[in-house]
């Protein structure tokens, strides 16, 4: 399981090692490594999903390790409160961005092992601070430079860390 200490409360994730072990375990290394540190949660849309995980309050994008094998065919689905791997069009590209979905978005599931089909990789749940996702989801958004859906008070993740339990 993970913390994120957010600036509008906690949030606890539970990863699925078992059916998303490279997903998991990359995720868990850029925890570990303190990469989640200072970075907020950058677009966020009502109704769809709240993204984060790889640019600091002024926007900059910060680095990355190499990207992972896309694990969309693990039969877990994006829905509500679960955890997803964010990429670029290419579906093998995803490395430290991540997403929870506050809907259910059956339109990012898997349905075939080519480019239109391999969607989004589910790899983890909140367990805990379904709330602060709720609120993080409220926040009033605008453009930041070339990025829209931008909150425009920062949410800030002030320490991801891996714990034992969701207390």
């Amino acid at each position: 399981m993970v913390k994120l200490e957010t600036s509008m409360g906690d949030i606890v994730i539970e990863l699925n090692e078992e059916k998303a072990p490279q997903s998991a375990a990359n995720f868990l290394s850029y925890v570990n490594s303190g990469h989640y540190d200072g970075t907020i949660f950058h677009r966020v849309i009502d109704g769809f999903m709240i993204q984060g995980g790889g640019m600091t309050p002024d926007m900059t994008e910060k680095a990355t390790q190499a990207a992972i094998q896309n694990e969309a065919d693990n039969g877990l689905t994006n829905d509500p409160y679960t955890v997803a791997m964010a990429r670029t069009m290419d579906p093998h590209s995803a490395t430290a961005q991540f997403f929870i979905n506050v809907k259910k978005n059956d339109f990012l599931n898997h349905t075939g092992k080519n480019p239109q089909g391999w969607r989004y990789a589910v790899f983890g749940k909140v367990v805990k601070g379904h709330g602060v996702v709720n609120k993080i989801k409220a926040a009033a958004t605008g453009r930041a430079g070339m990025h829209d859906d931008v909150p425009k008070q920062p949410v800030v993740i002030e320490k991801a860390i891996e714990v034992a339990s969701a207390e």
